[in-house]
């Protein structure tokens, strides 16, 4: 079978699939939702595979592979299943990594770690969110009960999760899109499915935000360290050539850009905030665990995160604040309007708008033109920085063609239909986040900032939707509010 035709049946699939387990409420809908999604896997997978790579995976060194990660895919279930209230925590502490492997090549084992600078996929979080779909997949066919995610998520989730995946069907770059498709927007509509039917514990809360702080606090720390050696683990070669010629050295931790470095340490900041404010952490220690990775922020010198971290932090203040505290903070966002005006309308005058905004402008302009020219469906997943090259004046490489915000992508990819999708998918968050802000105020704020930090963050550098976090808060809310309410008799317990 020709691979585009393959890869655009599994796409059909993955999008059949999506919507199933996002809306199912029957156990028979959801399991052959898990089904579909499967078969969206192999084929995405099978139509970028090369044949030299087909070889090797029917080899017996191979099929030895297999068998072994078969093997422990079985194990992991079963852990799962018989512990299920781990789902959550394992697939929090597993999303933010990206191992350096490297399966290209003649690699004697298949597998090797990358020499050159580049993190690889989402590694751990595929491992432990296929452990977990299975041990689900048991666990709801076993039990005639299915929870059914809250309808404000679980449609509009459907419908933009169905739409991305459909749109590899008249997709401009079908080997971009699938790639997109395989290891991103299909998983991440899984996880969600997934945690949002997890059993929530008494203890998860507290799980969560030692889960949270201690990554965060690992990657500051990292961070602090290639500051002071001047050493990079991995980095795109724009990074390393900005830090050969500028005066500051940006650090990325265990990731290549230094705005996903800076983006992980803004969550973090925005959940020690949350806690605080909510009296469920001192101010001292929060204080010390704010200024630390506040430090390991500044190094990575990411505008974008820090803009993310300002925004963020001022709307935690203005709903869980006392009065001063409100006070204070909004007329430190009147001033900083003004200075901010200010220095952009003195730079202006002696720079371009191209070049005070890194490019972006004329990023924006081109994807206002190639959405203009496909204005309802858009030129499909994956195709938006081909389609822009194409229409561009000079010749570039694609990844000059970036949008780096989402909903320009999202425009330019899947038009205004995209576009409809994507704001009900926001509206039906948040009301939902209110909504869990009613049963448990601190975990419902703290999780509206963690998604209001990668909202914002994503209009300057983009990877909302294919951030597993972004996923993960939404599975976590929805998950509270279709778990038991917590019995009265227990007034610490905490519902997630």
């Amino acid at each position: 079978m020709d691979q585009e035709l393959l890869a655009q049946l599994a796409a059909v699939s993955g999008a059949l699939g999506s919507v199933l387990v996002l809306t199912a409420r029957a156990r028979g809908v959801f399991l052959a939702g898990l089904v579909l999604l499967a078969a969206a896997a192999v084929g995405l997978a099978g139509s970028l595979a090369e044949r030299s790579a087909i070889d090797r995976a029917l080899s017996a060194p191979g099929v030895g592979a297999a068998v072994v990660a078969a093997c422990a895919l079985a194990a992991g279930s079963l852990l799962l299943l018989r512990r299920p209230g781990g789902i959550i925590p394992a697939l929090v502490a597993a999303a933010p990594f990206r191992p350096p492997v490297d399966f290209g090549g003649e690699h004697r084992f298949f597998v090797a770690i990358a020499t050159d600078g580049r993190i690889g996929r989402l590694l751990p979080l595929y491992a432990v969110l296929a452990a977990a779909s299975l041990a689900t997949g048991i666990r709801v066919a076993r039990d005639a009960r299915l929870a059914a995610l809250p309808r404000e998520l679980a449609y509009p989730a459907a419908a933009f999760v169905g739409l991305v995946s459909a749109s590899l069907v008249w997709s401009h770059d079908i080997p971009a899109g699938s790639n997109l498709l395989l290891y991103f927007v299909l998983p991440t509509a899984l996880l969600l499915a997934v945690v949002a039917r997890a059993p929530v514990r008494q203890w998860l809360a507290r799980v969560l935000f030692v889960e949270v702080v201690a990554i965060a606090l690992l990657l500051a720390v990292i961070g602090l360290w290639q500051a002071y050696a001047k050493t990079l683990f991995f980095s795109t070669p724009k990074v390393v050539v900005g830090n050969v010629y500028s005066d500051f050295f940006r650090v990325t931790s265990l990731f290549n850009d230094p705005s996903l470095y800076g983006r992980h340490l803004v969550v973090g900041i925005a959940v020690v905030l949350v806690a605080m404010w909510g009296r469920r952490l001192a101010v001292v220690p929060a204080a010390a665990l704010v200024a630390l990775l506040w430090a390991g922020l500044f190094f990575s010198y990411s505008q974008s995160s820090m803009v993310a971290l300002v925004v963020t932090a001022a709307a935690i203040v203005l709903l869980m604040g006392d009065l001063p505290a409100r006070r204070v903070i909004v007329s430190a966002l009147a001033l900083i309007v003004v200075v901010a005006g200010t220095a952009v309308a003195a730079t202006v005058k002696d720079e371009s708008i191209e070049k005070i905004t890194s490019d972006r402008s004329r990023r924006v302009d081109l994807t206002a033109e190639l959405f203009v020219q496909h204005p309802v469906v858009g030129v499909g997943v994956g195709a938006h920085p081909r389609a822009t090259a194409a229409i561009a004046p000079q010749a570039r490489r694609r990844e000059d063609f970036v949008s780096h915000t989402t909903p320009l992508t999202v425009a330019a990819e899947q038009g205004l239909v995209g576009l409809a999708a994507y704001i009900a998918l926001l509206a039906g968050a948040a009301v939902m986040l209110n909504r869990v802000r009613r049963v448990h105020e601190a975990l419902g704020v703290g999780l509206g900032a963690v998604l209001l930090a990668l909202f914002v963050h994503s209009l300057f550098y983009g990877g909302f939707f294919e951030d597993p976090v972004t996923w993960l808060v939404l599975g976590i809310g929805a998950a509270v509010l279709t778990s038991a309410p917590p019995r009265r008799t227990e007034p610490d317990v905490e519902p997630a």
